[in-house]
């Protein structure tokens, strides 16, 4: 057993739990008060993003409901790193901004294109022009509609100011070097006091810690995007399926997997499991602040799905592939999703090694397989094609990571979608 093994799921234990962060946002919140600040939350606004133009719209909702600072920052685009696909990327956030605009009564059509490079120019001009004399927030509302929606000058939309180019350069460097000093890498970011959420999805997290510290406003009640709710998915069409693209180092993979089983037991609706090698084994670098903020926003998800989450033992590498190798062999039994369930319970929650025999004989043999039938599993390398089938017809999809969902027209991703899924399904009723 490695080093790596034997002292990861203790130190992730304790730096993802709930105690820790509780320590940490009392010293901050200590902090503030002896420098006799309000509080503060900083927007990092992405031009060309959907999901900042879906922020855009709820801020003016969060001063309202909160007494606070707000501050904007102007930011560039993801690296490459942070962002390895991102055509697929980009075309996959308008169509997801455009469904949760639907559900949630704002303002987005996603008209099958991005803004020009002309608009775009314009616009960070305009924005970083009104952030310097502090008429962002004011201004939002026109910089939305004539980005994105196209309108035209009128007396109702005032000319904008536009900063020179030296000034937009010096702004997006600034704020781009704050973003990455405070450990993240993209649009839409909303950060307070050491934590940081990501649109409107997170925007719940924010507020409840907001109204922890009793910066609500008199009468300020709820919250502005109440969190997915547990429910129960209707029964299914003779033949549904939902094709589950998932890897087995993902921890939102790991929550997904959680939750599309048991919403999906008593329905008849069939998972078809596509499982994919992790990215990093792919050759696709994560950067260190992604890797960190994906471990710590899982980590609050998992909580408060009542999840076990936490003592981790990163399977990328070996580990994960003796995973997959087994893949074909629970299928076989019937037993592939029990397998992906234990798999991943071992190494998000558990801290087992799957990389060792004693680990994975642990993972194996409570998800009801033969240990000396795995052993001659573990011999054969034939997943490593359906993997990449799988990553190929991934991709068709218009989909660059896990988890994805498909559920005949509908494609989605992430873990915090399974409600786009349920409505397809109720509309297919």
């Amino acid at each position: 057993m490695s080093l790596k093994s034997i002292f990861m799921p203790a130190i992730t234990l304790w730096w993802l739990s709930p105690a820790r962060l509780g320590r940490q946002r009392a010293a901050a919140e200590r902090s503030r008060k002896a420098r006799g600040e309000r509080h503060t939350v900083h927007y990092f606004h992405q031009v060309d993003d959907p999901y900042s133009a879906l922020m855009l719209q709820c801020l003016p909702r969060l001063t309202e409901r909160y007494d606070l600072d707000l501050q904007a920052h102007v930011v560039s685009p993801p690296s490459d790193a942070a962002a390895p696909d991102r055509d697929r990327l980009i075309a996959y956030s308008r169509k997801d901004a455009a469904w949760l605009a639907t559900r949630y009564g704002l303002d987005f059509v996603d008209h099958g294109q991005q803004p020009t490079p002309a608009q775009l120019h314009r616009i960070t001009a305009h924005s970083v022009q009104a952030i310097e004399e502090g008429q962002f927030f004011d201004q939002s509302r026109h910089l939305f509609a004539a980005l994105w929606n196209g309108a035209p000058q009128s007396d109702e939309n005032p000319p904008l100011a536009l900063a020179s180019d030296h000034q937009v350069q010096s702004h997006l460097q600034a704020s781009d070097a704050l973003r990455q000093r405070w450990g993240h890498y993209n649009g839409g970011m909303l950060y307070h006091a050491g934590e940081w959420y990501w649109g409107i999805d997170r925007l719940h997290y924010l507020e409840t810690r907001l109204q922890a510290l009793g910066a609500a406003r008199l009468r300020t009640t709820g919250l502005m995007f109440p969190p997915e709710a547990a429910t129960h998915w209707p029964q299914a069409q003779s033949g549904s399926t939902i094709e589950f693209f998932f890897s087995l180092r993902s921890p939102y993979s790991y929550i997904a997997a959680q939750r599309l089983f048991a919403l999906t037991q008593d329905t008849g609706m069939q998972v078809k499991l596509r499982y994919v090698l992790p990215m990093v084994m792919r050759g696709l670098a994560v950067p260190r602040h992604k890797r960190m903020y994906i471990s710590q926003d899982a980590a609050r998800e998992a909580q408060r799905l009542g999840i076990p989450f936490g003592r981790i033992n990163d399977p990328v590498g070996k580990p994960t592939e003796r995973g997959l190798s087994v893949m074909p062999l629970a299928e076989s039994k019937g037993l592939g999703q029990a397998f992906v369930l234990s798999f991943m319970r071992g190494v998000w929650a558990e801290g087992l090694d799957a990389g060792s025999d004693s680990g994975l004989k642990k993972i194996c043999t409570r998800a009801g397989l033969d240990w000396s039938e795995v052993c001659t599993a573990l011999q054969n390398n034939e997943w490593r094609q359906v993997a990449e089938k799988n990553r190929k017809d991934m991709l068709a999809m218009g989909l660059w990571g896990v988890p994805g969902f498909k559920l005949g027209d509908t494609v989605v991703w992430g873990q915090d979608r399974l409600a786009a899924l349920e409505a397809a399904l109720r509309s297919d009723r």
